[in-house]
């Protein structure tokens, strides 16, 4: 049983953004933890900004009154006062599962922290400070005036003893030494430590059991009456995996989720309309249309599955990202994922993932699997509905781009040294495999993952079954397979790309009749796949090497790969002559532009810059 208690600044509650949307939280179905006492400390001060100028209304609890919360005014110099107003608090919570909100009403003595001077701001409130007793010695006179102790007993048997403690442990502090025990429950026993190899896995299921529970997921219970064109669309899914061929991405998708749930493992998904799916792509949740019934039919596989949770989030970023980031750092056998309704909307939850989810484990030693799903691609949606910002999370990556980690298979450690991973798949099917991936191994580590758009119905976006068949993995560099180009030796260009540019360029070459091109996607741009990078560029000796992407130069992934793809070819080819060439739009303030005809544009620049050679 857990009992959430949560502190904070009278300042911060009036003013922080992330307050008001996490009371909002606060009672609905997928985000309630049965009440949260809120605790305020209220100090009549923001730093050095006096409360008239730190908020519009009287109190700096008044934003809790939106979500109808009782709200307790309490003295902090009244001890007994203060601990009656808790018990209130927590026997309210406990009666009717809802928020609850504490307001202590007291000071600071010493400023915002022992080194700052709060005469400089406050000179009136900090000389009635400095003359006004302490909660202990107003407590401690009280006590003794109605003879509970006297001075002698208060002294011998309270105040010496109590500040002896705390000046040895104030003392021990200075010799301790964190260990990662100190800082896991019970629930994370068997999780390896960054320093400790964690065997590679394949992620692979076999093809009959992907094929039955692919046909369990597609099907619908009788006399439930869904919309027809879902009927359609399951019918199609359906199709695609009976003949084993043209596998979709919401389809890959689906048969990740539930061989996990088969396998044991809880997943969770949460997000702004995450149940369909912002390009109404996943239908996870089905509708009767004559009656106010769902069915899920990812619940419905097998008797002893574990559950899935699809959550339909309020039009929150920070907040709900905070509350998925905290269930997967509790509960590391659960496949946790937050999706942006669009990548660009992810900047509205860049506090949660600055401050936890890049540097959590480096600061506090807590490992975390959340996964970030965020929809990115250039297709003439304007800057609000193009870009999930891919180089903001590459820049926060933590790797040395000049050193190249032993890449073997049975002693590599990059991705369990590295603070988290990004990848941008291409194939429904590596989607799958890096879905998987995060619970199929002994560490947990964020994974930022680009999606689709345009892609989710894309004809050539598909996967076969064998694929997914077991044996197989997510491929962290996909080589050029494409019949009828020219001999390795003889090609004269490498593109190396990530992502939707993939099949932009792939459809450009064969329109174009181009041989001698060749496509090679980087699929895991961090951690770095420097072995495989440098295998392709050995692959085509004599070709130039060309990063193409369709964002603009000091955004996407440029800026990131082109120090590690140098590293690659220096360490692995002995290849100090070769560098990598960039093709792309060029530097921009705005991500994308809102012109369909510019887009168009500059469309076809990229392509003509990747494809076409000068006389």
């Amino acid at each position: 049983k857990t009992l959430p208690i949560l502190l904070h600044g009278d300042a911060s509650f009036a003013g922080q953004g992330v307050v008001a949307e996490t009371l909002e939280l606060s009672d609905l179905r997928d985000y309630t933890t049965g009440g949260t006492v809120h605790v305020i400390v209220n100090n009549q001060i923001g730093f050095t900004t006096d409360p008239r100028y730190a908020r519009s209304s009287p109190y700096p609890t008044d934003v809790a009154k939106t979500v109808g919360v009782p709200i307790f005014h309490v003295n902090g110099d009244d001890v007994e006062a203060v601990v009656r107003v808790c018990k209130l608090a927590m026997q309210y919570r406990q009666r009717f599962q809802k928020d609850v909100v504490v307001d202590v009403f007291c000071y600071r003595r010493h400023g915002h922290n022992e080194l700052d001077q709060p005469m400089f701001t406050q000179p009136l409130m900090y000389k009635k400070i400095k003359s006004h007793p302490t909660p202990l010695t107003i407590y401690s006179r009280k006590l003794i005036a109605e003879g509970v102790l006297t001075e002698e007993e208060y002294r011998e048997k309270v105040h010496e003893p109590t500040m002896a403690h705390f000046s040895e442990q104030f003392l021990a502090a200075r010799d301790w030494k964190p260990h990662s025990r100190d800082w896991l429950a019970s629930q994370w026993t068997g999780i390896k430590s960054p320093g400790t190899f964690s065997p590679l896995r394949t992620t692979g299921v076999k093809e009959d059991a992907l094929r039955k529970l692919g046909l369990d997921a597609c099907r619908i219970p009788s006399g439930f009456r869904v919309h027809p064109l879902l009927k359609k669309i399951f019918s199609e899914r359906a199709t695609s995996i009976e003949l084993g061929e043209s596998i979709d991405w919401a389809t890959a998708e689906a048969l990740a989720i539930g061989t996990l749930l088969v396998e044991g493992t809880h997943v969770r998904l949460s997000g702004q309309d995450s149940e369909r799916g912002t390009f109404s792509q996943r239908h996870a949740v089905l509708h009767e249309q004559n009656q106010p019934a769902t069915y899920v039919p990812l619940n419905n596989l097998a008797p002893k599955q574990a559950q899935f949770e699809v959550c339909n989030s309020n039009l929150s970023e920070m907040a709900v990202l905070g509350f998925e980031c905290g269930y997967s750092l509790e509960s590391p056998n659960v496949l946790a994922m937050w999706e942006a309704q669009f990548g660009d909307f992810a900047n509205g939850a860049q506090v949660i993932v600055d401050t936890f989810i890049s540097s959590g484990e480096k600061k506090w030693r807590r490992q975390s699997g959340i996964v970030l799903l965020l929809p990115h691609g250039y297709e003439g949606q304007g800057p609000e509905h193009s870009s999930a910002r891919l180089e903001r999370y590459l820049q926060m990556c933590d790797d040395d781009p000049d050193t190249v980690p032993d890449m073997a298979r049975d002693s590599r450690l990059q991705t369990q040294e590295q603070n988290w991973q990004v990848v941008y798949p291409s194939t429904p099917a590596n989607y799958f495999h890096v879905l998987r991936r995060q619970i199929h191994r002994d560490f947990r580590k964020p994974l930022v993952v680009m999606t689709p758009k345009s892609l989710l119905r894309h004809p050539q976006c598909r996967s076969n079954i064998d694929a997914f068949d077991e044996g197989t993995e997510f491929e962290r560099v996909l080589f050029d397979k494409t019949p009828g180009l020219v001999k390795p030796a003889q090609m004269r260009r490498l593109v190396l790309c990530s992502g939707k540019v993939y099949y932009d360029l792939y459809r450009e070459r064969a329109k174009r009749d181009v041989d001698d091109v060749a496509l090679v996607r980087v699929e895991q741009l961090s951690p770095f796949p420097f072995d495989l990078v440098a295998e392709a560029a050995a692959a085509y000796p004599s070709a130039e090497l060309i990063w193409c992407q369709e964002e603009s130069k000091n955004m996407g992934a440029w800026t990131y790969v082109w120090p590690r793809i140098e590293a690659a070819l220096r360490h692995f080819n002995d290849d100090e002559q070769r560098k990598p060439r960039y093709v792309g739009r060029p530097p921009s303030a705005a991500p994308a532009t809102g012109n369909a005809q510019t887009h168009a544009a500059e469309q076809a620049d990229m392509m003509n810059s990747a494809l076409s050679f000068s006389a």
